[in-house]
């Protein structure tokens, strides 16, 4: 038994793999993935923590195992991580500077772990793209659009660019629904309308009233806006949608126009001499 313990698998120099550290090393890795598993288990049963908080509690925890389960490993195989450093520096500073975008990503990636100012769930709007924070990984974020496409973004474009966070202080956000209503038209009448649309909306907050603006006089129609509060910002384009179906119907039946856009056109009648 001892024999087949301390047979060698391989050798390269001073680095030899026996079936011993080998069995050592599956099981060792067996103890690393329960033990996840286990912590995983008891932060996510926590009440106190909302999904984001255990999330980002677990990836931080998670990441500092692998880690040192990577050291442990050199250590298990019989190699000394400083003297491999060490003898390692030069190459690791080639490799860094060629890597220098990858190692960036990294480091954005601890900052979106560590100040949650993205979290889980979030709704963000970067590169003019609204998506949904699906997972949040040291190098990449994976973000759901919404047309259903599962995009891949790297951290870098989370930290280093111009994003809005819609759900970052709060659940509602505001959004407005624009029409352009004819002159002769009961402005008044049209901003009940407007108004009433959006409070039966069922996606649309009773907590925040809707109300109507004046925005302009255009070319062909006064523009006037109905703003509202929905939870439901993800899918907001729908419920707009919706609102504007809504508005439609009663303005037909109320008599108010949505005017076309006209031109006057001026022809020039050449007179002979």
């Amino acid at each position: 038994m001892k024999e087949f313990l301390d047979y060698q698998i391989f050798k390269i120099g001073k680095i030899t793999l026996e079936v011993n550290q080998l069995l050592l090393l599956i099981v060792f890795a067996i103890v690393i993935k329960y033990l996840l598993a286990f912590i995983k288990k008891i932060i996510y049963r926590n009440k106190k923590l909302d999904g984001s908080k255990k999330y980002t509690i677990y990836a931080l925890i998670k990441y500092i195992i692998y880690i040192l389960a990577i050291i442990g490993c050199f250590d298990i195989i019989g190699i000394n991580i400083s003297i491999f450093l060490a003898g390692s520096a030069a190459l690791l500073v080639g490799i860094g500077l060629g890597l220098q975008n990858l190692f960036s990503d990294f480091i954005s990636g601890i900052i979106l772990l560590v100040d949650r100012t993205i979290k889980i769930d979030d709704i963000i709007e970067v590169n003019g793209m609204v998506c949904k924070v699906k997972e949040i990984n040291l190098r990449t974020t994976t973000v759901l659009t919404r047309d259903q496409r599962n995009i891949i973004l790297p951290n870098t474009e989370l930290t280093k660019n111009y994003l809005i966070n819609w759900t970052h202080t709060d659940e509602l956000a505001r959004f407005d629904v624009k029409i352009g209503i004819g002159y002769g038209a009961d402005i008044d009448l049209a901003m009940q309308i407007m108004e009433n649309a959006a409070q039966r909306d069922p996606k649309v907050s009773i907590d925040e009233k809707p109300f109507c603006r004046l925005e302009d006089f255009g070319d062909s129609a006064v523009i006037v806006a109905v703003y509202f509060w929905t939870p439901d910002i993800f899918a907001v384009e729908n419920t707009k949608s919706r609102i504007r179906q809504e508005i439609f119907k009663w303005f037909k039946s109320g008599g108010i126009d949505i005017p076309y856009p006209q031109r006057v056109m001026h022809l020039r009648e050449d007179k002979e001499s």
